[in-house]
């Protein structure tokens, strides 16, 4: 029966996103992107007698996370070649160019006939995938070929259909991995309730990308001389529903604080609002001079890709995300050390679960909620200064899970085997 209605899901799933493609334009592309789309994997594979390497991520969080091994795998096995997939759109049009992968595609459907196709054609040596990507058809292709599988930065929750009654149709998918590397201890210990003995914990994958990101950040001009010598809050992936808390808060501490804003979404009408709600206060990045952006009190990023480097001007950090759907990437303000707020919708990320634990980040619910976490900060910078420290142990301990798993997967390479 669970079979039945995988096949029936799954099929549902994909007549709903064409059905709702003239009308969502992430459904039109998701659609777009997987016509002709064995057509496009045979034409750019043609010719190809590399040893491939296929690594899965659902969309751009997850390409984050698998990133870093993907580098390190790329740069210990120079003979291989890298095929990324990805399933969303907000992945793959983000990332279609990355430097890193040799071949990037949309992930075909999970059917009997997509799964076996692809496998055929690519004809991976190993497989990875990248935190929550479980499928039917694709896994039992993989397997009934030997090729080795493998699950990383994976994540577990009691409440998941895994381990519930009636839940072995999907177990069996993880049975058929060779192994399952966890990000957290809860994860690893619910598997192994279910007596799987292929599992380990390695850590989160993303906190070696995030140290590297931070070692490596360049300068940013305009950033420099609009922060000088005053307090900063870097706003990072903000959502409409995080500025009705922002705004508020924003307004009350104008006069004491600076704020950098980079939206999650770059859209002309919120940039516009914000102006307006900030007169002669609020400056775009694309328009700031260096010489005169110190006069401005809000800072709006207008573009896309600098997030992560704009945290090292930060004395105070809020991600975005949590009042929504999900919390964006608190990693990144991290790896520099300053207070972290965000939304209360957090208990699915474990990176941010744990920086609250060790007291360095504060969930909020409204603007006066946020108010008086920050003013509690402001007024005492040893708790400051002390939550720096408590970051840097903590990502200290967390770093090397890259490695880890890049140790265990050179067991399975041909070369090893031979």
């Amino acid at each position: 029966m669970s079979t039945i209605l995988y096949e029936v899901g799954i099929r549902a799933y994909g007549l709903g996103v064409r059905l709702a493609a003239p009308f969502v334009p992430k459904a039109a592309l998701w659609v777009k992107g997987r016509k002709d789309i064995f057509q496009e994997i045979r034409e750019k594979l043609k010719g190809n007698t590399a040893p491939l390497a296929w690594f899965h991520c659902a969309s751009l969080g997850e390409f984050e996370q698998g990133r870093p091994l993907m580098e390190a795998f790329k740069e210990k096995f120079p003979d291989f070649k890298i095929v990324l997939t990805f399933f969303s759109p907000s992945g793959y049009e983000v990332r279609k160019n990355y430097p890193g992968a040799d071949f990037i595609f949309y992930l075909p459907l999970d059917t009997d006939h997509n799964a076996r196709c692809f496998v055929s054609l690519v004809k991976p040596k190993l497989a990875v995938f990248v935190k929550y990507e479980f499928w039917h058809h694709y896994t039992k292709a993989l397997r009934k070929r030997h090729i080795p599988m493998f699950s990383v930065s994976a994540i577990f929750r009691p409440n998941q259909v895994y381990f519930r009654k009636g839940g072995g149709f999907y177990r069996r998918i993880l049975e058929r991995f060779s192994h399952i590397y966890t990000q957290n201890q809860e994860s690893l210990e619910l598997l192994a309730g279910l007596d799987f003995s292929k599992v380990s914990l390695a850590g989160d994958t993303r906190v070696d990308r995030v140290l590297q990101t931070a070692e490596k950040a360049a300068p940013i001009p305009v950033a420099q001389a609009f922060k000088g010598s005053d307090p900063v809050m870097v706003i990072g992936s903000s959502w409409p529903q995080d500025l009705k808390v922002l705004v508020p808060f924003m307004q009350g501490e104008l006069a004491t604080l600076k704020f950098i804003l980079a939206p999650h979404e770059i859209k002309e009408h919120e940039l516009a609002e914000l102006e307006a709600q900030f007169p002669a206060k609020a400056i775009r990045f694309s328009q700031a001079d260096p010489a005169t952006v110190a006069n401005y009190r809000l800072l709006l990023i207008d573009n896309i890709g600098m997030l992560s480097s704009l945290y090292q001007y930060a004395n105070y950090a809020y991600v975005g995300g949590a009042f929504g759907k999900g919390l964006h990437n608190t990693l990144e303000p991290a790896a520099f050390g300053p207070p972290i707020f965000f939304g209360p919708k957090y208990a699915k990320f474990q990176e941010a679960i744990d920086l609250v634990e060790i007291g360095a980040a504060f969930p909020v619910h409204s603007a006066q909620e946020l108010s008086k976490a920050f003013k509690a900060l402001e007024e005492n910078p040893s708790a400051r200064a002390n939550i720096k420290t408590n970051i840097q142990e903590y990502l200290k301990k967390q770093a090397g899970a890259t490695e880890r798993i890049l140790t265990a997967l050179e067991y399975w390479l041909p070369s090893r085997q031979a």
